[in-house]
């Protein structure tokens, strides 16, 4: 899932950052492993160039959170985007192990018609995330501290700039594959 070295490990960052947030606010482990698999994917080639078997292990991990997103898709429709995050990252390592010499993202080797639909939801959820973002005021007395403002952990905006990061983040993987 790479470009340049300088655009993958910035995407490496990004992604881990945002995973390590999720990890700390402890509200979804599977954002948080979102983020940290997506950092682990998006490592430059030049860096490091995973064995074979290391997609199939991604496949199995994000097959497994997305029998969970499917799960939990009964409680709530947020889930179902879980869902789409997680049948991409099994999409994209499926494409990765079958690519010839496991080419580590040069391209051409996804299916079109799956590939263009998953950019659009994420480039529709990247948007929507967006418009969400703009103007957000923290709900008193949630979390607050002793001045009346939000706890760094409960502020809906930070929640929703790491969804956000990650649509992004979705978005850039899915154009290099």
């Amino acid at each position: 899932m790479h470009g340049p070295a300088s655009s993958g490990w910035l995407l490496v960052a990004l992604c881990a950052v945002t995973g390590a947030y999720c990890l700390v606010r402890m509200r979804s482990g599977g954002e948080a492993l979102m983020g940290f698999g997506m950092a682990a994917m998006a490592v430059p080639a030049a860096a490091f160039t995973p064995p074979s078997w290391a997609w199939f292990a991604y496949a199995f991990v994000f097959g497994a959170a997305s029998v969970r997103a499917l799960w939990a898709a009964r409680a709530g429709a947020h889930h179902l985007h879980h869902l789409a995050g997680a049948g991409a990252m099994v999409y994209m390592s499926v494409v990765m192990a079958g690519s010839p010499a496991h080419a580590h993202g040069q391209g051409g080797s996804g299916v079109p018609l799956l590939t263009g639909a998953l950019l659009l939801y994420f480039a529709g959820y990247v948007l929507l995330t967006g418009v969400r973002l703009v103007p957000v005021t923290a709900v008193a007395g949630n979390g607050a501290g002793h001045d009346g403002s939000a706890g760094w952990g409960e502020r809906p905006e930070l929640a929703r700039a790491c969804r956000l990061s990650m649509g992004i983040a979705m978005v850039a993987m899915l154009l290099t594959l």
